[in-house]
């Protein structure tokens, strides 16, 4: 669902709906509505079936009773405390990652152009692991320090790949795998400088997990997607005329600097908001924005279908983290780590096919 800042071409395919005596006019898909329905569907079945299965099997009916305060003391323990709280962060996470790649996908024109791959995720991880081991401070501060984090490199990244062209997604893509491996370093070094158990504490959270969570995680991250998520999808509106270039957009009334300014800025913060709260994830910015693509077949950034995309690819990871080896739990970042190569491989491989055919 897009919302232009100016009368579209007639060869953009979609429905308008104009309100308030057509002052204003919201153009949709009746595609991608269906799609994004049908994934906020998914993601329901699958917390379904998250809260009632595990090691402590509970009736559906059972779940909704708790859910309504009619549950005993034990049912509320493993549903409120344990399963709903990781159950809602993998969703809001993996929703934040989707957003968030779908945005840099489109300002940098390249489908690599994900927060993981150009070092985004990995600057928060690095300000984390500052506050861990340095500065040896508490939960709350180690979300801050990865934010903050996650900023200082999207601004590093911005300043050194800045400039005009075509190969703006390339040198944006190229400079922040420099940064990436940068920053990696640096984190390597801390953790090498650091206690024993500084530095278990430290890998734990680098790999991405949510065994751990409880609400004191939920309810940061929830409300940092219920400001940041409007923000997104407004300034969103004019990423289809950025794609079609520059010129093109300044002559369609779009603000293109403060336009790409305030987008990335969002999608950063969505993504740091994410790594701080179940450290850094990868593949779900890759991939979710390209698959939900094939999915609604339509031109733009699918901003909000990318994280309805994100939030399944996440929950479902998640998932089935949680039973591959029924008696350890794998962090969810090790599953997303095992798919990503894969889908990245095979993305790779797919190029060079198409470039060389």
């Amino acid at each position: 669902m897009n919302v232009p800042t100016a009368t579209p071409p007639a060869t953009v395919p979609g429905r308008v709906l104009r309100l308030r005596g057509e002052r204003l006019s919201v153009r949709w898909r009746p595609r991608t509505l269906t799609v994004c329905l049908l994934l906020a569907a998914c993601c329901l079945a699958l917390g379904a079936l998250a809260l009632t299965t595990g090691a402590f099997r509970l009736p559906l009916p059972r779940v909704l009773a708790t859910l309504l305060g009619q549950g005993t003391g034990a049912e509320d323990f493993i549903v409120l405390d344990l399963r709903l709280p990781r159950l809602l962060c993998g969703v809001l996470a993996g929703g934040a990652l989707g957003m968030s790649g779908a945005v840099f996908q489109s300002l940098s024109g390249n489908p690599l152009g994900s927060p993981d791959i150009i070092g985004f995720t990995s600057g928060a991880a690095t300000g984390a692991v500052v506050e861990i081991v340095v500065l040896h401070g508490s939960a709350s501060a180690v979300a801050v320090a990865a934010l903050a984090g996650g900023l200082v490199t999207a601004l590093l990244v911005g300043a050194l790949a800045a400039g005009r062209g075509r190969a703006l997604g390339y040198r944006v893509v190229l400079v922040g795998i420099g940064v990436s491996a940068m920053v990696t370093s640096l984190t390597a070094y801390l953790l090498t400088r650091a206690s024993l158990y500084e530095a278990q504490d430290a890998q734990l959270w680098l790999i991405g997990s949510l065994n751990s969570v409880t609400w004191s995680v939920v309810t940061p991250l929830a409300l940092a997607l219920a400001v940041l998520t409007p923000v997104t999808v407004w300034a969103a509106r004019a990423l289809g005329w950025l794609e079609l270039g520059e010129d093109t957009a300044r002559g369609l009334g779009v603000p293109v600097g403060w336009t790409r300014v305030i987008l990335a800025l969002a999608a950063t913060a969505l993504a740091a908001a994410s790594t701080a709260a179940v450290g850094p994830i990868t593949f779900v910015a890759l991939a979710a924005p390209q698959l939900c693509r094939r999915l609604v077949r339509s031109p733009g950034a699918l901003v909000v279908p990318a994280g309805f995309m994100g939030a399944l690819l996440l929950s479902a990871s998640d998932f089935a983290a949680q039973r591959v080896l029924p008696s350890t739990e794998l962090p969810v970042g090790a599953m997303t780590g095992v798919l990503g190569g894969l889908y990245l491989c095979r993305l790779l491989v797919a190029r060079r096919r198409s470039g060389t055919s």
